[in-house]
């Protein structure tokens, strides 16, 4: 992974979430958008438009920040707890699962959090069955885990105030930025057989430079001797 590519993911990441949480909205907050349409007012119109598209972009750096987390978490997962790594996890899912019906808000219906629960694994199922198809059999826990534990983490910033509008304009956005980034992961980290290449070359010009100086230092004291 070079500096190119994770700034290009990062872009890519910021677009994907903010068209969802952009498109979301219209579905969520019609209304807001509906006051200034009839009758028309272009400015607040504008207004509504860049503070859903902010509030989406907002979240989407909440998952990238989550993501790169992730990555150090189940590093250090692997290496602590070794092969007990993966039954680590499914025990954190269905302790994330958990916490979503029972620890969040007591304003939010029961019926609303055990849709949104449900939602989040069927789509974590997903997500992780299509990880599998583009690598291997591994992958399928490690990114159910993230789709799952790390998205209720993160989402965990709205839980508690139980405004429901506002959980899924972060649900939806928090989960297509952590869907992207983790299908994509592979693709980023693959490695660049042109730049492994290039740094090759480096390589050999660097040690050969070394050799000529090595050289041309021996020669020196040579013709001093003599």
């Amino acid at each position: 992974m070079n500096s190119r590519k994770v700034v290009n993911m990062f872009f890519k990441t910021l677009f994907v979430g903010g068209i969802v949480g952009l498109i979301t909205s219209f579905f969520v907050k019609g209304q807001e958008y509906l006051n200034f349409i009839n009758p028309f007012n272009g400015l607040e119109l504008l207004g509504v438009f860049l503070f859903f598209t902010g509030y989406a972009l907002v979240f989407t750096v909440v998952s990238q920040t989550g993501f790169f987390a992730y990555l150090f978490i189940h590093r250090f997962g692997q290496n602590f707890f070794r092969s007990f790594w993966p039954t680590v996890q499914v025990l954190l899912v269905a302790f994330a699962l958990f916490d979503l019906i029972y620890f969040s808000s007591k304003e939010i219906s029961l019926l609303f959090k055990i849709m949104m629960t449900a939602f989040i694994l069927i789509y974590g199922l997903i997500i992780a069955r299509i990880k599998v198809k583009q690598t291997n059999k591994t992958a399928f826990i490690p990114a159910l885990f993230l789709m799952v534990v790390v998205s209720a983490l993160q989402l965990s910033l709205v839980l508690r105030a139980g405004d429901v509008s506002f959980i899924i304009l972060m649900l939806m956005p928090l989960l297509a930025a952590n869907a992207y980034q983790l299908l994509i992961l592979h693709e980023v980290t693959k490695v660049d057989e042109e730049h492994k290449r290039r740094i090759e070359e480096r390589r050999k010009q660097r040690l050969e430079q070394q050799k000529r100086k090595r050289m041309d230092k021996v020669k020196k004291t040579s013709d001093a001797k003599s």
